[in-house]
């Protein structure tokens, strides 16, 4: 029986899912400018940059940590 995580907002998301929530909320440009990382803006796209967030922890944190500020500012 899976485990439930009231608590957490990043319960059941995918990395796609949240990268896809951000590109749609900001735009390429604007999520640029929040995260400084040059999968945001150069030549940005979906693909290239889960494949870098998948592989740098440091930079995949700052995406989460973006998500859930951004989902409570919605709130």
């Amino acid at each position: 029986m899976p485990t439930t995580q009231p608590n957490n907002p990043l319960h059941g998301k995918t990395l796609e899912a949240i990268l896809t929530y951000l590109v749609n909320f900001y735009g390429w440009e604007k999520l640029g400018e929040e995260i400084r990382i040059n999968c945001f803006t150069h030549d940005p796209s979906i693909k290239s940059s889960l494949t870098f967030l998948r592989k740098t922890p440091w930079a995949r944190k700052k995406v989460e940590e973006l998500y859930v500020f951004t989902c409570m500012r919605e709130e």
